[in-house]
């Protein structure tokens, strides 16, 4: 008997949480839109500082090939000069900018690939929120309408409500758990991809295979061949 009586009370509070659903549905749509309107706001602001954030890195690079052409003109010309020590130095540093080139460039890519995600994002979700708009249009035709109507029908109409926050209801459980598998197996590729690039560094600095990062005594060298190759084609002074 106790059973029973706990289930009438669950049933009964469903229905009456059912009726508040549908007497104040077209209010809680009203307030989902703003929210949703807010949320398309935030993701504009995001996607305006990703770009911005693309170009300073952009700027960057570019300054920093600059300062590479410079300092690598300027070493060639101690080289000619006789004065390797100034070069070596030259060298040195020409490392560390090329490396910095090396990362700026990927963040870059990085920017770039991310700023497309958000981007495409932002316009669907734009979409979607214009399409809710028509709809909430709709809404408030059909409630008016509905309004005008006695007895039998507002039953049929109270299902069909339920059926689609129903309906509503699944489609976002199967949009959340695709986007956490799609979460979880990118951040798998990601370790993996990750673990492959540390040991390929580690081969390299033990000295087997090519070098990962520019090397001053790579760099030396090469100003040295430069050197070498311009004293030749120089042309000779007349006796």
């Amino acid at each position: 008997m106790f059973k029973t009586v706990v289930t009438l009370m669950r049933g009964r509070a469903f229905e009456a949480e059912q009726r508040i659903k549908d007497q104040n549905a077209l209010a809680l749509l009203d307030q989902q839109m703003r929210d949703a309107a807010a949320a398309v706001e935030r993701a504009r602001k995001a996607l305006a500082l990703a770009m911005a954030q693309e170009r300073q890195e952009a700027q960057r690079l570019d300054q920093i090939r600059a300062q590479i052409v410079d300092l690598e003109q300027r070493a060639v010309a101690a080289l000619q000069g006789g004065r390797e020590d100034l070069a070596e130095q030259a060298a040195q540093r020409l490392a560390m900018l090329e490396a910095d080139a090396n990362a700026s460039a990927r963040a870059g890519q990085l920017f770039a690939v991310e700023i497309g995600k958000l981007d495409a994002r932002m316009r669907n979700q734009a979409a979607r929120l214009a399409e809710l708009e028509r709809g909430r249009r709709v809404a408030r035709v059909a409630q008016a309408m509905r309004a005008t109507r006695r007895g039998g029908f507002e039953p049929a109409f109270a299902c069909e409500n339920t059926i689609i926050d129903a309906e509503a209801t699944l489609a976002r459980l199967r949009e959340q758990q695709s986007e956490t598998e799609a979460a979880q197996t990118a951040l798998e590729a990601l370790n993996l991809a990750q673990d492959a690039e540390n040991i390929a560094q580690t081969l390299a600095r033990e000295g087997f295979g090519p070098a990962r990062e520019p090397r001053a005594a790579d760099i030396l060298a090469r100003l040295k061949q430069k050197a070498e190759d311009g004293a030749k084609t120089a042309p000779s002074t007349p006796l």
